[in-house]
């Protein structure tokens, strides 16, 4: 219930990027979508810029921190939590390298990884399915005292697991009439995650006991297929998170690197990041990379979980509202629009409270890292404010 809810507010949240992807047609995306419906805050386009990048720089480190907990999974540093650091670091050393080697090159390894974990978590999800231990009944009567409070904060902190969607704007000037792809692109996406999702966690809660579940955390689809199935279900599953982790974090290296160039080229980033060769911004590739790792050097799966659900509920929300200023020129509609903005202002107001509730010293970090992102627009849009990029 929690990923259907978490997947029909990605659908909400889509239907505004898309509206404003088709009208702009700007690769810079989010931030210059943000900038031109508002021209005249230097801050405000600033501020957006940079909680965007940060963002998926983010769930770089979420996925690649997920990558590492799964691929040490059945060795003897399953519980090292430096071990899981360390091979986060070279997974995502190794999508930098691929990115910044060549477009076409990244392309096809990642059409290899999608295909590849598509076919394997098809597999997954009939195999444990088929080997039920339970019934839907049985587990809504044993865990009849879940609230609906619980469901939706679930569904809000999940949110990150959406987010990638907003890449396929980055992409507009090398797609073919964006006016048709970019809805079909997206909308697709949306639904063919929220379906993979629902079905391979139907097939975890009903073959997999839940204190299997929660005693394994991070690796627990793999631990539990090997409890149920034995040691080829667990490398079945460990094979499908590795491409399935792989694959997202080569397409947030390659779509969110271009918006980061995008946006020092206005001058909100070092200009450096702006570079490219060969088209490709190698400087904005390093950069990502360097502070993902960074970001799982300073915290917990946790909250960079929340972290990131946080920063993409917001972003998303800012969306939503430019969409509602000129929805008159991107031809919206105002129930839509509107419902959109209040489903994403209580997702993200239900994640401060659920954070402030379990573990408020995590608002001190997540408030931290806002601090920072604040300071750092701040200083940069007094520079931009000096310049004007024709683009």
């Amino acid at each position: 219930m929690a990923i259907v809810l978490g997947g029909v507010i990605a659908l909400f949240a889509a239907y505004s990027y898309i509206k404003l992807g088709v009208y702009y047609r700007d690769e810079g995306a989010t931030y210059s979508f943000y900038k031109r419906t508002f021209p005249g805050s230097h801050f405000a386009a600033s501020l957006i810029g940079w909680c965007v990048i940060f963002g998926y720089i983010s769930t770089m480190a979420l996925y690649a921190y997920t990558f590492s907990s799964y691929a040490i999974s059945s060795s003897a540093f399953a519980e090292s939590e430096w071990a899981r650091r360390l091979v986060a670091g070279i997974v995502i050393v190794v999508f930098m390298l691929i990115n910044v080697w060549s477009v076409r090159g990244m392309g096809k390894i990642e059409d290899l990884m999608v295909y590849s974990k598509l076919v394997i978590l098809v597999v997954i999800s009939f195999v444990l399915v088929n080997n039920s231990q339970t019934t839907l009944p049985v587990l809504l009567q044993n865990e009849g005292s879940t609230g609906f409070l619980s469901i939706l904060i679930v569904a809000s902190i999940t949110f990150v697991a959406y987010e990638g969607f907003q890449l396929v704007i980055n992409a507009v000037g090398e797609m073919e009439a964006p006016e048709k792809n970019i809805p079909r692109a997206i909308y697709s996406a949306i639904f063919l995650a929220l379906l993979i999702y629902v079905v391979i966690s139907l097939g975890a809660i009903l073959a997999i006991p839940f204190d299997e579940i929660i005693k394994n955390e991070e690796y627990a689809l793999a631990a539990g297929a090997g409890h149920v199935l034995g040691h080829w279900g667990n490398d079945l599953v460990i094979a499908g998170a590795l491409l399935a982790t792989s694959s997202a974090i080569s397409g947030t290296v390659f779509g969110a690197s271009r918006q980061m160039a995008v946006i020092a080229l206005d001058g909100y980033f070092p200009a450096i990041l702006a570079r490219r060769t060969n088209n490709i911004p190698v400087a904005a590739i390093i950069c990502m990379s360097a502070l993902a790792f960074s970001l799982v050097l300073a915290g917990s799966l946790q909250v960079i979980l929340e972290f990131g659900s946080v920063t993409f509920l917001l972003v998303s929300l800012l969306m939503a509202y430019a969409n509602f200023r000129i929805r008159h020129l991107t031809g919206s509609s105002l129930i839509v629009t509107v419902v959109a903005i209040a489903g994403l202002m209580a997702g993200t107001v239900l994640i401060f409270y659920h954070v402030f509730v379990h573990r408020p010293e995590q608002i001190v970090f997540i408030g931290g890292l806002y601090l920072l992102l604040a300071a750092g627009a701040w200083l940069y849009a007094r520079k931009g404010a000096g310049r004007t990029v024709v683009r």
